[in-house]
């Protein structure tokens, strides 16, 4: 659907409840069109809280001394997929901050044993800005997708959420390298985060409309305590659903999370996101004793419930709004 900036504005800015809701209708209309009324599962396994980063925003950033670090070895992960597979998962996302443990040889040697063991299903990595080379190696030991947000496509907005040794242009030659080496490329921002302004936001959807990623990862900043940014007020559950439901209709194939910082936020916030056009989501398969260790925000949601209840739990959820979760890859459909 072609949105101009003004249509967009007007839907981010109404509070007529007819148009909202009509916003919210069409965009789940749309994901139904391409995907049928289904929502993929993936399994999230964090891999490490570890980061040479200093993202302002993160609470994982290198210089927040309280927290405890951790990460996880080969056999744990490969652990972490066993439990997942026999729950039905066949995407694993391995998340974690940009730690120097894990490096090409390490990482592509876990990779090629989940795809070696696991040949029906998807890998998907999230472990930041590599190489070129580096995303070569991985996507030849069998990585399908990489999850890397952009977190803003402008260059003065992004100076404000992150150190000064970091570079604008170095993330998005990253993603550049992602979608020339054939991965599944996801993206994404925090909405509400410091600073950002409605012009900054539209430069987002712009940029994703151009970079037409097969994934977009949203949700709601949430502050991280021992972050500059700790006192700060957390993101619209609101703002979300509305950008959800025009990244929907902006881009109808896009594979479209309902994140965990929605759930953290409000109770049904992964129901309310599906209803507006989402059709993915990650339930944790980390062992229980580091998912509260992986504190990117305060208050991350389910850091107690096991793989198996928190799996059920997601797919009664959806069950109840009248969504089917299936036991599949939930690849990108073209066109």
């Amino acid at each position: 659907m072609n949105l101009s900036s003004s249509d967009i504005e007007h839907l981010l800015t109404t509070s007529d409840p007819q148009t909202i809701d009509s916003l919210y209708t069409a965009a789940a209309a749309e994901r139904d069109r391409v995907y049928g009324r289904r929502v993929f599962m993936r399994g999230l396994i964090e891999v490490s809280n570890h980061c040479k980063n200093d993202c302002l925003y993160c609470g994982i950033r290198r210089s927040n001394s309280g927290t405890k670090r951790y990460r996880l070895d080969k056999e744990q992960i490969m652990n972490c997929c066993r439990t997942g597979y026999g729950l039905g998962f066949r995407t694993f996302v391995l998340q974690g901050g940009e730690d120097a443990w894990f490096t090409d040889d390490r990482v592509c040697d876990i990779v090629s044993s989940i795809r070696h063991e696991y040949p029906d299903c998807a890998i998907t990595l999230s472990l930041g800005e590599r190489g070129y080379d580096s995303y070569l190696r991985l996507r030849e030991a069998g990585a399908d997708r990489y999850l890397l947000r952009h977190e803003t496509a402008n260059r003065e907005h992004y100076g404000k959420l992150h150190p000064a040794e970091m570079s604008f242009d170095h993330r998005m030659q990253c993603l550049q390298d992602l979608r020339e080496l054939g991965y599944q490329v996801g993206c994404g921002f925090m909405v509400g985060s410091p600073y950002q302004s409605l012009d900054t936001i539209l430069q987002d959807l712009q940029f994703i409309v151009s970079f037409r990623p097969e994934m977009v990862g949203i949700g709601p900043f949430i502050p991280a305590e021992g972050t500059p940014f700790a006192e700060r007020r957390a993101g619209s559950v609101e703002m979300t659903l509305r950008l959800l439901a025009i990244i929907r209709l902006l881009h109808p194939t896009v594979l479209l999370p309902a994140t965990s910082a929605l759930g953290t936020l409000a109770p049904n916030g992964r129901e309310r996101a599906v209803q507006a056009g989402a059709n993915v989501v990650m339930p944790n398969l980390s062992p229980q004793d580091t998912r509260a260790l992986y504190s990117i925000y305060n208050n991350k949601l389910a850091t107690g419930s096991e793989a198996a209840e928190s799996a059920a739990d997601l797919r009664a959820r959806m069950n109840a709004i009248g969504y089917e979760v299936p036991t599949d890859r939930g690849d990108y459909q073209r066109g």
